[in-house]
């Protein structure tokens, strides 16, 4: 009877105080954690109970005086007796309202999905921004904090994921809490040892075949060799869209066509698809604008968190401008990021390589439930942890001729057999 009677008092509670309309055991129970705040229903194709929620959680986890912050979380829900899945997104969350939104390892393991929108991005966004506690160090403390508080409402085997900048934090967050789950999968995740970290570049003059090397080449080659004709379209095209830059708009031109080996890499592009050397200026400019959007470089530009952590921790990459330099409107193009990237009273952040040490270390002296999946020809694999060897419980999976597309489902068939077995032994 006083067990029915706090059930009715909760839903209440879960009416009155979070919007929620229709209560139910999921929302009861969040609806006593005096943490989340928001609970709203959203609609999911696949028949499962979806909500989304917001945590507070604290600017400084060494420092609860400095404030907090609520942070934007999505719950699909199977069943209070199935694993849990939180994905480290390392971006914001918009995507995932999407009714049709499906995420990889959470449907492998028919588990519960806990999607958490990463500190300062979207909704996610202290008010007002202080860009000091935007650290690794803070976000890993914030999924701690969201592992802990739902500890009892999913009292099951707990797995974390991500890709590329969410694979980084899936990897990030184990270093500092190792013991927190029970298994990671990190999707294209990088580990940069600096800005500009150097490995890149002769990645790429290494991808493919030297046929399609050459074909990418050539066009970058045609692009700036038409600059007189192909860059007041493009200049023309930022106006329209209302783009402003910190330097002059040839330079984001240069940026743009030395953009596109890398684009065209981490996207898995077809050569078949760029334009012949004696295809019109407007193909060259339309080609370029839809593989390189100079919006990247604008100060318009969504990334600006990410450029932050890029420039104080995460590290980036750099141009390699050899093959290009007698058509190129800039002598270098080393420290772009800093002069093009970030708002200039932010150009004081300097690249600090401890988190890249912590992780490197932490890498090689543990052996944990973790696996890391890359595609071959990404970029990004250049600066992928492909070196972890020797070890029993973490897993290096790359796809042949693979970009920034790939997963569990894109790997050859008896590659996915092999995941599938590791996942569920993991999960038992």
């Amino acid at each position: 009877m006083k067990k029915n009677y706090i059930r009715c008092i909760a839903m209440v509670v879960a009416i009155l105080v979070t919007g929620v309309v229709n209560a139910t055991e999921l929302t009861d129970k969040l609806a006593l954690l005096t943490a989340v705040s928001k609970v709203k229903e959203l609609q999911s194709t696949d028949g499962l109970e979806k909500l989304v929620c917001f945590v507070n959680q604290q600017l400084d986890w060494d420092d609860a005086s400095e404030g907090a912050f609520g942070q934007r979380v999505i719950i699909k829900h199977r069943g209070f007796d199935r694993p849990t899945v939180m994905v480290t997104e390392g971006y914001g969350a918009a995507y995932a309202l999407n009714p049709n939104y499906q995420e990889e390892l959470s449907t492998l393991l028919e588990a519960n999905l806990v999607f958490v929108e990463h500190r300062y991005f979207l909704e996610s966004t202290p008010q007002p921004c202080d860009w000091s506690h935007l650290t690794v160090k803070n976000s890993a403390g914030d999924y701690h904090h969201i592992r802990n508080l739902l500890r009892e409402v999913y009292p099951g085997k707990w797995f974390t994921t991500g890709i590329s900048k969410g694979g980084q934090t899936t990897m990030f967050y184990r270093s500092f809490y190792p013991n927190d789950v029970d298994g990671s999968v990190s999707y294209v995740a990088p580990l940069n040892k600096s800005l500009e970290d150097g490995r890149h570049e002769p990645f790429i003059n290494q991808a493919g075949t030297s046929e399609e090397r050459a074909r990418i080449q050539a066009f970058q080659l045609e692009a700036l060799k038409r600059r007189a004709t192909v860059e007041p379209m493009f200049a023309d095209y930022c106006v329209r869209k209302g783009y402003s830059f910190r330097v002059p708009v040839s330079e984001i031109y240069d940026l743009a066509v030395l953009e596109y080996s890398f684009a065209f890499w981490q996207w898995g592009d077809d050569v078949e698809q760029i334009p012949a050397v004696d295809a019109s200026d407007s193909t060259y400019y339309k080609h370029l604008i839809d593989k390189c959007e100079p919006s990247y470089f604008s100060q318009q530009t969504p990334y600006t968190s990410f450029n932050v952590q890029a420039m104080r921790e995460l590290g980036y990459y750099g141009y390699e401008t050899g093959p290009f330099e007698e058509y190129l409107s800039v002598d270098y193009t080393e420290g772009y990021m800093r002069r093009v990237m970030i708002p200039e009273e932010l150009s004081y952040i300097e690249f600090d390589a401890n988190l890249y040490e912590h992780v490197n270390r932490f890498l090689e002296e543990n052996d944990i439930p973790m696996m890391f999946i890359y595609g071959q020809y990404d970029p990004w694999t250049a600066t992928g942890v492909t070196w972890l060897k020797g070890k029993k419980r973490m897993h290096v999976f790359v796809e042949p001729r693979g970009s920034h597309k790939a997963r569990v489902g894109t790997m050859p068939e008896a590659t996915q057999k092999e995941i599938m077995k590791i996942l569920r032994r993991w999960s038992k």
